[in-house]
């Protein structure tokens, strides 16, 4: 299975910052066992969400010809749970790049105004077209972004 979390694009500047929106729903596979009868959302599904927003910058900046993957954490904290029926909201920022070919990013998620998620990481960036159908994803991100009429 592959879980696609990022909901909705809100904002984005190229190069800089991006905020995104995940619905949390019940129905979703990992709440199943984690945990019976008091489901939350697993912290590295919140990691994975703000990897993707990242992916997502980077491939808008880059004109869909690159895309990144997170390899390090340098450091992440959890300030609570995110609860089924909840909308987690993403933000990213660039901080700067220690190497040619890395990047470094913070990213933060809330619900409702609190924070429940903080992180910093770095990774490295990847041909697009050697991961994904470039234009497939510039149709996704423009659905995501609402730039997309229906």
């Amino acid at each position: 299975m592959r879980y696609l979390l990022i909901d909705h694009i809100l904002y984005w500047e190229p190069d800089s910052t991006i905020v995104g929106v995940k619905n949390v729903a019940m129905s979703e596979d990992f709440f199943e066992f984690h945990f019976p009868r008091f489901p939350v959302m697993p912290g590295v599904m919140m990691l994975e969400a703000l990897a993707q927003l990242t992916g997502w910058l980077h491939a808008i900046s880059s004109n869909f010809r690159e895309w990144f993957l997170m390899d390090r954490i340098i450091k992440c904290s959890f300030y609570g749970f995110v609860l089924p029926g909840d909308q987690l909201e993403l933000k990213l920022t660039v901080l700067e790049t220690p190497l040619e070919g890395r990047r470094v990013y913070s990213g933060m998620g809330t619900v409702r105004g609190k924070k429940k998620v903080m992180a910093e990481f770095q990774g490295r960036v990847l041909p697009l077209d050697e991961l994904e159908d470039p234009e497939e994803q510039r149709h996704n991100f423009n659905v995501l972004a609402r730039e997309i009429r229906f």
